[in-house]
């Protein structure tokens, strides 16, 4: 079982193509914000869902990752 609490996830920018890291926070069941692609600098919509095990699902138009402590 995860902690509710900050969770790193690796994600993709849309626009450059580049790896970069999310800090979630998985004490919010559903989010949606926006942060700054650590390569291009471009915003990045970013939609969350945290599992009921409390493991966080990063969604988005060009592909969903998971937690790596995720099954």
């Amino acid at each position: 079982m995860a902690a509710f609490g900050m969770e790193q996830v690796d994600s993709m920018c849309p626009y450059c193509g580049e790896p970069i890291e999310l800090l979630v926070d998985c004490s919010e069941r559903k989010q949606d914000y926006i942060e700054a692609c650590q390569v291009c600098c471009k915003p990045v919509t970013v939609h969350v869902v945290v599992d009921e095990e409390g493991f966080p699902i990063v969604q988005s138009p060009w592909t969903t990752f998971l937690s790596p402590l995720a099954k």
